[in-house]
């Protein structure tokens, strides 16, 4: 969800109203996903990086995730949302992290969107965790070295559970990954968009799908 800095900034506005304004898309796009019937929405809404913004700007954002589930939380739970976090807990606030469980733990029991919220999440650093879990399973006599296979490596990833994503949107027009799920990622499609994420809709994401439909997906062998 790119590009709410760029896009406070064109209009003249403080960054802070940006994320302000997102908040506003993803509420509209988690809607979206659920009418559409997606089963899965991952959204990246605070990378391992990001704590190098500035501080202010980093309380803020803390704040917005705050106030999204005291405000949103309840409707997510009416429509049957399940929420999952990915990410590690190191430098999260306490409160917040308590929140977040709590969220987590109320919408556990929901059959409908998955939504799940990588914050705090960088791609590399879960892979050395999950790597770090399973060595402790080998050390322990648990697990033997050749057994260790592509699933139950991903089986110790934060996304555990999850199927690896069909389609990756990036906003804002930059065409990178910016450490988001690189191993889940092998075979996914990739769209970019040039909205910033304040001006990304229900329309975007419908016409995003439509385009993902036209691709022809081979996982590495021949066309059907």
């Amino acid at each position: 969800m790119d590009g709410n800095g760029r896009w406070a900034a064109q209009r003249g506005l403080p960054r802070t109203e940006g994320h302000r304004r997102g908040v506003e898309s993803t509420k509209e796009c988690v809607r979206a996903a659920g009418d559409i019937g997606i089963s899965y929405l991952t959204l990246f809404s605070f990378s391992s990086e990001n704590w190098k913004r500035p501080p202010l700007e980093v309380t803020y954002l803390m704040g917005l995730l705050r106030r999204f589930i005291r405000r949103d939380l309840a409707e997510l739970h009416e429509n049957n949302v399940k929420l999952r976090v990915i990410g590690s807990e190191e430098r999260v606030p306490h409160d917040l992290l308590t929140m977040l469980h709590e969220a987590v733990s109320l919408t556990s029991g929901n059959t409908g969107l998955q939504l799940i919220i990588a914050f705090n999440y960088g791609s590399r650093d879960e892979i050395v965790r999950a790597a770090k879990r399973l060595a402790e399973r080998v050390k322990s006599g648990e697990l033997a070295l050749e057994d260790i296979t592509e699933r139950n490596f991903a089986e110790h990833f934060d996304t555990a559970g999850i199927p690896d994503p069909d389609l990756v949107i990036r906003t804002s027009g930059e065409q990178r990954i910016s450490n988001f799920l690189l191993w889940q990622c092998a075979y996914s499609e990739f769209l970019f968009v040039d909205n910033y994420w304040p001006d990304f809709t229900r329309q975007t994401l419908e016409g995003a799908i439509a385009a993902y439909q036209q691709r022809e997906r081979r996982f590495g062998g021949l066309a059907g």
